[in-house]
């Protein structure tokens, strides 16, 4: 049995499904479906230099990667490499053969400095080691039961506040773009991030498959978006009344923020209360969201809602000679 690296086909529908199967059944946190790996693989922007890759064993796709160039940061040189191998496909070389594609094609495009995920178990952690990358942050998953768990009872918005929801902004979304672009500066990362080009991002943010304009929540205040939670669900494009009778899918909260000018007024909770009890009557039964460890406001808020840690990542990074 010989394991292989290409890069993904998106033209052959049996290589993007079998992506997407490979990394949810490494990474069940994250929503990640073949039409989003195909908007993904059609929309990053040109200086990202993305690429999907496929670890491959006798037609069997054992272990995928999402490899690019962080364009949007002020800082040039910073690359990064998320590698996800099947659990039950360990120990086959696919992880090696990975990060080896993947560093070969990001210092070609001129990455200095490499970023990369792992989930906080021994053997992935030495790997990374071993590779030469060092512990920096790190981030929670956490799931939240909507079928048998309790939401906090819906709150009526203070005066001045209205609750919206993403897809009353579909003639005009430029106010949800200036929110997500401030909220998306400030939160925690070692890859800093400025969102000004509006077209990238309607391709890239506002197009994606995944993304509910229905199930987004904001909170304006005498007109103006302070405050959003984006809800991402792999049933975006089909009416909700059907997955009463499908028994549910699970739902991502992709974002959580509020503009500098009106934290600290609850908006942000608000906002997500009101997306979650709406996913619920819709007949979502799980909720999954990620968190940055440190991050201790927003992780209040999360087991406020009574969200309980599943699993975590470890960011790593290294620098490249």
């Amino acid at each position: 049995m010989t394991v292989t690296v290409r890069d993904l086909r998106p033209e052959v529908p049996a290589d993007v499904e079998r992506f997407a199967h490979s990394r949810h059944l490494a990474l069940p946190y994250i929503l990640w479906t073949p039409e989003a790996v195909r908007h993904r693989q059609a929309h990053t922007h040109p200086d990202a230099h993305y690429r999907s890759l496929v670890a491959e064993e006798d037609g069997e796709t054992i272990g995928t990667a999402q490899v690019g160039m962080a364009y949007d940061s002020p800082e040039p040189g910073q690359g990064y490499l998320n590698v996800y191998v099947r659990p039950d496909r360990t120990r086959r070389g696919a992880g090696e053969l990975l990060v080896r594609a993947a560093e070969e094609h990001l210092g070609s495009v001129g990455a200095t400095k490499l970023f990369t995920w792992v989930l906080d178990e021994p053997g992935n952690r030495a790997f990374a080691e071993r590779h030469g990358y060092r512990a920096s942050r790190s981030a929670h998953f956490l799931r939240l039961d909507l079928a048998g768990g309790t939401l906090p009872p819906l709150q009526d918005p203070p005066p001045g506040v209205e609750l919206r929801t993403a897809a009353d902004f579909a003639d005009d979304p430029r106010p949800l773009f200036r929110l997500d672009a401030e909220t998306t500066s400030d939160e925690p990362s070692d890859v800093g991030a400025e969102f000004t080009d509006y077209e990238a991002w309607l391709a890239e943010t506002w197009k994606h498959p995944l993304l509910d304009l229905d199930l987004t929540s904001v909170a304006v205040v005498d007109g103006c978006p302070a405050a959003f939670s984006c809800a991402f669900t792999d049933r975006a494009t089909l009416p909700h009344s059907r997955l009463r009778s499908s028994g549910g899918t699970p739902i991502s909260t992709a974002m959580t923020g509020t503009a500098r000018a009106y934290r600290g007024r609850g908006l942000a909770k608000l906002a997500k209360n009101a997306s979650l009890h709406r996913a619920r009557a819709a007949g979502y039964r799980e909720a999954f969201t990620g968190n940055d460890t440190d991050n201790e406001p927003m992780l209040a808020i999360n087991f406020w809602f009574g969200y309980q840690i599943c699993a975590t990542e470890v960011r790593h990074a290294r620098e490249l000679g």
